[in-house]
């Protein structure tokens, strides 16, 4: 079992347990439960049901967009929204960061019992206003706000009544209460305690190796690929068995690699200094008496 949180959030109070710079209302001035942390956002100017738990995958399992948890609100608007108005929002309007996922919608009266926020919603007397309910799926940043001004109604007052199948019903603005839920299960799984690696057989205990006996090993295939001085080492193997010229020509070469003199091949021309050098130097002309 895991715990869970039903706080009904007033209006101007962060979704956070500190406010250092500025000294704003947040959580901490309602809920001193340690180790708790809220599933989702409200924003500060907006209130209703705001739910907090100690369980991280009960939190995600809330919070996230893909679990497609239900959020429903009661929204009073500016004017009085039209069929048509109406109809788009189950649609789906087109808003800067892309079309919203059909809603459900319909109008409802002012609800019963229903508090008075601090501070007020500022009266019109020749503007009428109303009130729609208004569920989605989604989790954006401010989305129903921007949603009902897209369809030409913008939202006066904002407040969640239930996320799932939780409700804020019998909790006073500022008050919340605790329950237990079934836990989820965790999203991922620890292998070995302090580690995400598997742990190896010898770390496992006595019995759950398995009685899985070890495959024998693949005998080493012979031939691929070969260095080069593994092809040389081998061709000299086989030069010694053979003719001594090869293997005389492979230790000379192996010389001139290592820094040494280069080989001489049979039938080739000298090539010194001192006979290039005479052959390129002019012969002496006699001198006139």
């Amino acid at each position: 079992m895991a715990q869970l949180i039903l706080f009904n959030k007033p209006y101007g109070v962060l979704t956070q347990f500190t406010d250092r710079e500025n000294g704003r209302a947040t959580l901490a001035d309602y809920i001193d439960l340690p180790g708790v942390y809220a599933a989702g956002r409200l924003d500060r100017d907006s209130e209703g049901l705001l739910l907090l738990t100690d369980h991280g995958p009960l939190n995600a399992q809330i919070a996230h967009p893909k679990y497609k948890k239900p959020k429903t609100y009661l929204v009073q608007v500016d004017g009085e929204p039209t069929d048509e108005a109406l109809e788009a929002l189950r649609n789906g309007v087109e808003l800067k960061d892309g079309m919203t996922l059909p809603a459900k919608v319909r109008r409802i009266a002012e609800p019963e019992g229903l508090w008075e926020r601090d501070p007020p919603v500022r009266y019109r007397a020749n503007i009428l206003t109303s009130w729609i309910e208004l569920s989605i799926t989604e989790g954006r940043n401010r989305q129903v706000r921007r949603m009902t001004a897209a369809v030409g109604f913008p939202t006066l007052r904002l407040i969640r009544h239930a996320i799932g199948d939780w409700t804020l019903d019998g909790l006073a603005p500022g008050e919340w209460k605790v329950i237990e839920v079934e836990a989820p299960p965790a999203t991922h799984r620890r292998l070995s305690p302090g580690s995400a690696k598997p742990p190896r057989r010898d770390e496992l205990p006595a019995g759950d190796a398995g009685d899985e006996t070890k495959p024998a090993k693949r005998p080493a295939k012979k031939g691929g690929y070969k260095s080069a001085r593994q092809r040389s080492q081998n061709d000299t193997g086989q030069s010694d068995g053979g003719t001594g010229n090869r293997s005389g020509n492979k230790q000379g070469i192996d010389k001139f690699k290592r820094g040494g003199a280069k080989p001489s091949r049979a039938g080739s021309r000298p090539n010194s200094r001192s006979q290039s050098r005479a052959k390129s130097s002019p012969q002496a002309r006699p001198k006139k008496g």
